[in-house]
């Protein structure tokens, strides 16, 4: 991030989120070659994540890796004038404001197996103390409910099961109901995928199918940065931050 193209490419895409290579090239003084070459370093430092569109690459924002530092190591030292790092946390948790039907990504690489990060995303026992103390249950057969219930037991998201190929892929239909104008939305829908990659995994987690001006997509924004760091701590140290619930013993 030292250097001001790959900063300018992150400007860009917090103006408007989803850009192809060639939006991404107007107006820049660097070759559509370098350019590629700055995004693949974005990329590879899991401040990015691309989807294809038809044999169109789209490149998105992933605020996680800012905001497992700011949670792993700002708050724990409690530093003052943090002010800058603070506003850049902001500007790359930032929404898709050019996009009708917004999409939003999050990405990151726990030390853990596949089997583990499924076991967590699955489980209630792992829910509870990292998803705002929220207990999952299904039984994860394509078609069946899936339903997030508070600690009072009342529900707060559900949803039905849409793929399941443990533990790889599991898509679900998201419908909160913790809010009277959330719940009146359409359904939207979350992919999971888990890739084994050397001595931990990537976690790779799509938000998609909102309405335009989504208020789901509004209040999902900041809450799944922070259920996803408190999921990486639980599983890389036996203990959830202290974001999203993650208190619960």
């Amino acid at each position: 991030m030292a250097d001001p193209t790959r900063r300018e490419l992150l400007d860009r895409l917090f103006a408007a989120n989803g850009q192809s290579l060639t939006e991404l090239c107007q107006g820049l003084a660097a070759s559509r070659q370098a350019i590629t070459k700055h995004l693949r370093v974005l990329e590879d430092a899991g401040l990015l994540s691309v989807l294809w569109a038809g044999r169109e690459k789209r490149h998105f924002l992933n605020p996680v890796p800012i905001q497992s530092i700011a949670t792993r190591w700002i708050h724990k030292f409690q530093a003052r004038h943090l002010e800058a790092i603070v506003s850049l946390k902001t500007a790359l948790e930032g929404g898709n404001s050019a996009m009708s039907n917004p999409v939003y990504i999050y990405e990151t690489f726990i030390r853990a197996t596949p089997d583990r990060v499924w076991e967590a995303l699955t489980s209630p026992e792992f829910t509870r103390r990292y998803f705002h103390r929220t207990r999952v249950a299904s039984d994860w057969q394509v078609g069946s409910p899936v339903v997030y219930s508070m600690e009072d037991g009342t529900k707060a998201v559900e949803g039905e099961v849409l793929e399941c190929d443990p533990p790889h892929r599991l898509v679900i239909s998201w419908r909160p109901l913790y809010s009277p104008e959330l719940a009146d939305e359409p359904p939207s829908r979350v992919t999971f995928e888990i890739e084994a990659h050397a001595a931990a995994c990537r976690l790779s987690i799509c938000h998609d199918r909102f309405e335009e001006g989504s208020r789901v997509y509004e209040q999902i924004r900041e809450g799944w940065s922070a259920i996803i760091s408190s999921l990486k701590s639980l599983l890389e140290t036996g203990e959830p931050l202290p974001v999203a619930g993650g208190d619960a013993s």
